[in-house]
Parts: structure tokens; C-alpha cells; sequence
């Protein structure tokens, strides 16, 4: 079994890191997910007998890791989700992006149009049928003059397929080692990671605020190690 590593936990929320390249659920591959590794983590250690309830409340692409919650209950589960829908579940990304930034800090606001066969995004014009908008914006934290690649954080104001990597390459900044939209670091790592994520606990009611950061000596990342 996948070794696990437990950021927070009480008898309503688990808090866990999810490394790269696990799905957040079972896939077609069939490979180990994130559901189940957290499942079994419950079984293990609380000795419980039977199924093991977990709620999926939301998701990470597949080769991105970072921070996701799971919900030890339908309640929670329930009202997570709901802050989820109302926006009141903050997501911050720290990314490493092809090229040098003009300004320090940005917005960038698409419309996108996911294409479910061949499951990829695109930028598209805002009349296009079934186009979302999608708004998010970045901090430049540290530049590396020598790779011309710059270290940023990353807000998401909406939630939108693969919408980080769609827009940030649709900018002229493709994330690193993005085997889809990039054009930087192919066949390594993707250089994504849900480093921060800010909850309104669904029991407690008290907002609280998980960080974790990636491993700075992966390739992408090793690029900003001083």
C-alpha cells in the first residue's frame, strides 16, 4: 500500500497529500487511486470492520501532486461540496512556467471548451456553445534568469478543466514538463502542485488553512533551489 502522508485529520475531514501521478479515483487504468489508499489508511488505523465511507469532494489531475480533503462523513461531505459550489473553498497552486514575466502579478480570464474525447481544453471565443469562463491570477516568486523559467502562485478564481495549463499556455507560458499543453520539460514531471488549500470546517464551522509544499528537488522545481 502507498505510503500515505496525513496533514490534519478528525472524525470529519482527512487532509492528505497526493503524490504525482496517482489518480484522485479509480480510473480505466486501474491503477492505485487516492480514494482507496486513504480508505484503506482509515481501515488500518481506526481497525474498522467493513467498508470504510470516504467522499470524493474534489479532484487533482492525475500528474499533478498537492493537498486534497476527503470527507469521513455524508454530513461532511454534504457541506464541503456546498462550499465548493458557493467558491468558498480556496485552491492555491504554486507552478514553474516556460519564459519571463513582464509584471510581478496578473490576471487571465478565458473562455474555455472542454472536448471530452479527446480530453483536453482549448481557449475559445465567449459565444463558442457549451465555453466557460475561467479567471484565475498569479504572483511571479522567483525567476531563473539562467532558464528563462519563473516560479509562480497561482489563485484559482473558477475551477475549469486542465485550466491552468490551458491558460497558462494559451498565455505563452506553458507549464514545465506538461506533456498535453507544454513545451518545456518533456517527459519529465509537471511542475503543478495544490501547495495551499483554505476550508471552512464542515462541523466546526471555523475556516482553516493547510499548506504543503513540493519536493524542491524534483526536476522542474530543482530549478529555483538556491
Amino acid at each position: 500500500m502507498e505510503q500515505l502522508k496525513v496533514i490534519y485529520e478528525d472524525n470529519q475531514i482527512i487532509v492528505v497529500e497526493k503524490k504525482p501521478n496517482i489518480p484522485s479515483q479509480e480510473d480505466k487504468t486501474g491503477d492505485l487511486d487516492m480514494l482507496t489508499i486513504v480508505k484503506q489508511y482509515i481501515k488500518e488505523k481506526y481497525n474498522k470492520p467493513g467498508e470504510v465511507y470516504l467522499g470524493l469532494v474534489h479532484r487533482l489531475d492525475r500528474p499533478v501532486g498537492g493537498i486534497m480533503v476527503f470527507a469521513r462523513t455524508s454530513k461532511a461531505a454534504s457541506r464541503l461540496s456546498n462550499t465548493i459550489r458557493e467558491n468558498k473553498m480556496k485552491k492555491t497552486y504554486l507552478a514553474v512556467v516556460d519564459g519571463i514575466f513582464e509584471e510581478d502579478t496578473g490576471i487571465l480570464e478565458d473562455y474555455l471548451y472542454k472536448d471530452e474525447r479527446h480530453n483536453i481544453s482549448k481557449v475559445v471565443d465567449s459565444k463558442k456553445k457549451n465555453a466557460k469562463l475561467a479567471k484565475l491570477d498569479y504572483k511571479v516568486l522567483k525567476v531563473s534568469e539562467k532558464n528563462k523559467l519563473t516560479l509562480v502562485e497561482i489563485n484559482l478564481h473558477t475551477g475549469r478543466h486542465h485550466q491552468i495549463r490551458v491558460q497558462f499556455a494559451n498565455a505563452g507560458h506553458g507549464l514545465f514538463g506538461d506533456q498535453k499543453y507544454g513545451t518545456r520539460g518533456k517527459g519529465k514531471q509537471i511542475a503543478l502542485w495544490a501547495y495551499k488549500l483554505k476550508i471552512i470546517h464542515p462541523v466546526k464551522k471555523e475556516e482553516m488553512t493547510f499548506e504543503d509544499e513540493p519536493d524542491w528537488n524534483n526536476p522542474g522545481w530543482g530549478n529555483f533551489i538556491d
